[in-house]
């Protein structure tokens, strides 16, 4: 699968390709001709990438609004999921770290599960994600989630047909189980172009401190596009519910993918001292429902 990655890189007509860096999270990957691998521009609706002083005054005011909504969180005592799903290298972990770079760990905390283990494989599918769902006052940010069943599991085949069937009926019970009980539920997907998917699996590649990123997983994925797109779409179809909706964050350009997220989530709720001029409403041109994203 390595050698798909190398395929690309001849293609693009990268020999002796190297990386510049942006800013610490923003690589740029650069040709035997100095000139930056502009993929991310596919199919998106913006001709240049978000400015980078714009983008940091702007994810602080968020972030500042995202602790008036943790506080009254704390004293309100609700409880709130957030699932960060998306194609690989679309930017979760990105965005999960800028949702939680100023919050009180006391009362919001990332979940990331492992595989499976032995014991959790004959468990009821969706208990070792219940031990985890937040308590009063809390957040619980899950990087993948449930919906791994949806997704990677039905597409490499790690689970039966029946298993996903029955994951694809039961799942819109859990979540409407979960909001009548009082936790809200935030689900976001990021999604990436092909091309600008592949380039960051170059730039892992050729990054030392990002190498550890590009698991074998994602290499086997990039023979199975067409595959994980008839999976999202499915699940978008099966289980985008009004009292839990899908919400597709157009992701080749990372910082207004976070900046979009963080507002659409801040815009769900009323909380004491909420700015409404800072959190505004998020981009239509990057933000939209699941099952209207069917398609695009």
């Amino acid at each position: 699968m390595l050698r798909d990655v190398r395929e690309y890189i001849d293609r693009l007509g990268i020999d002796g390709h190297s990386v510049a860096e942006d800013h610490d999270d923003d690589p740029v990957l650069i040709d035997a001709f100095g000139k930056a691998v502009d993929t991310w521009r596919e199919n998106y609706p913006y001709d240049e990438r978000m400015p980078r002083e714009e983008y940091d005054e702007t994810k602080y005011l968020l972030q500042v609004e995202l602790l008036k909504l943790q506080n009254s969180i704390s004293e309100t005592g609700s409880r709130h999921v957030i699932l960060f799903e998306g194609r690989d290298a679309a930017g979760k972990g990105g965005t999960i770290k800028r949702f939680m770079e100023h919050l009180n760990p006391r009362h919001a905390r990332t979940v990331a599960l492992a595989k499976p283990s032995d014991r959790e494989a004959h468990q009821w599918y969706f208990q070792r994600y219940v031990q985890h769902l937040p308590t009063a006052g809390e957040m619980v940010l899950f990087d993948r989630s449930w919906y791994n069943r949806a997704g990677v599991e039905q597409v490499m085949g790690f689970c039966s047909p029946d298993q996903y069937e029955q994951f694809m009926h039961q799942v819109p019970l859990f979540e409407e189980m979960l909001v009548e009980s009082g936790i809200t539920v935030t689900k976001f997907w990021f999604s990436v172009t092909q091309a600008e998917q592949r380039t960051r699996f170059i730039i892992r590649q050729v990054d030392p401190v990002r190498q550890w990123k590009l698991s074998p997983m994602d290499l086997q994925s990039l023979d199975k596009w067409d595959d994980y797109t008839a999976a999202k779409e499915a699940m978008f179809l099966r289980a985008d519910n009004d009292h839990a909706p899908w919400i597709t964050i157009k992701s080749n350009d990372k910082k207004r993918a976070r900046i979009n997220a963080m507002r659409y989530f801040l815009s769900r709720f009323d909380y004491e001292g909420k700015d409404e001029k800072i959190v505004g409403e998020p981009d239509p041109l990057i933000v939209k429902r699941g099952r209207d994203a069917v398609g695009d």
